[in-house]
């Protein structure tokens, strides 16, 4: 059988408060106490019951982590980075998938049952009173890669999209393109919305330049894929497409390579996020590189901060972007 508290004390030779205190963050407990139970412990084989210890503290250290996107490999690295980052402080990473889920209802009513101490919505889609409901509901929550406002309703962490879609505008300006392209995910989620608007912006300031754009059904290969085969059908003569995400891009540049065509000679890809498999050889995208580590670090840092000040006053944390040159665009003129 497992070794019980009531064990270590024993063995240890002092009172089971004193096994308890040692094992409790910030509790008063001497070093030469803490050596003797913690060798004691050792002997025994001993692990404390982190679940029964948070019926004593109030305190599950379970942190939900939301996403409603599982479809884009890029949350394979946002996952694995907040995981290990959570655990780093102590913190138990507790993940809900929340794919076509547009009602925050179902999912307050989960985190409640589960007694989670706070809440990560890793979503660069879901509106921004989706993670207002949960901070209504009276849960620590921070936003990350969400949309930005000045006056945030909770903690915000990401970046400008507007400003990324001004970018990829320049980027292809730059490069001498006079027939270009939005292809963005779906038009419902805030940051094609946002990437679309700045990438309009900053066309309409070159009225030589043709514009057109259009929507796939997912921020999905598959989705850009298809999205990308009825254009070359509708409209070949495009010359440069700024696809809203990396995933769609590579959608995009199968489509266009089944079509017999040649990137960048035929047509341009500029992407957004940089994700590992965009600088994959065989890929090769030009793209937008958001910076997920330092989000996921200013996210978790901001959620330890409200597990012990959970009133803090909201605020956004913007990261720059930059453009990483690679393969899929023209190069730019010397």
């Amino acid at each position: 059988m497992a070794a019980t508290l009531k064990d270590v004390a024993a063995r240890a030779g002092v009172s089971r408060s004193a096994v308890s205190r040692t094992f409790t963050d910030g509790a008063s407990v001497s070093g030469k106490m803490r050596r003797k139970v913690e060798k004691a412990a050792a002997e025994l084989g001993y692990s404390p019951n982190v679940l029964a210890r948070s019926l004593t503290t109030r305190r599950t250290k379970l942190i939900g982590l939301i996403s409603n996107n599982f479809h884009n490999p890029i949350f394979l690295e946002v996952f694995d980075l907040f995981t290990r980052k959570l655990q780093e402080r102590g913190l138990r990473p507790l993940l809900v998938n929340l794919s076509d889920e547009t009602d925050p209802e179902n999912s307050v009513r989960m985190l409640r049952q589960y007694s989670v101490d706070g809440v990560v919505v890793a979503s660069s889609t879901l509106p921004p009173g989706f993670s207002k409901a949960f901070r209504d509901a009276g849960m620590p929550v921070v936003n990350s890669f969400g949309r930005y406002s000045s006056t945030p309703q909770v903690h915000v962490v990401g970046i400008d999209n507007r400003e990324c879609g001004r970018m990829a505008a320049r980027a292809l300006v730059e490069r001498g393109y006079k027939n270009v392209a939005f292809l963005g995910g779906p038009e419902s989620a805030t940051s094609t919305q946002d990437r679309f608007a700045g990438f309009q912006e900053e066309m309409a300031m070159h009225p030589d330049i043709a514009v057109s754009y259009s929507f796939a059904t997912a921020y999905s290969f598959d989705a850009g894929r298809a999205e990308m085969q009825r254009l070359l059908a509708s409209n070949p003569q495009t010359e440069a497409y700024f696809c809203g995400d990396d995933v769609l891009s590579i959608g995009v540049l199968s489509a266009v390579q089944d079509a017999g065509l040649r990137v960048p000679e035929n047509v341009g890809l500029i992407g957004l996020n940089d994700m590992e498999m965009a600088g994959w050889q065989n890929i090769n995208l030009t793209t937008i590189r958001q910076p997920i580590a330092q989000i996921i670090n200013s996210s978790v840092e901001l959620m330890v901060a409200m597990l012990d000040e959970p009133d803090r006053y909201p605020e956004a944390r913007l990261f720059p972007c930059e453009v990483v040159e690679r393969g899929t665009l023209r190069p730019l003129p010397t």
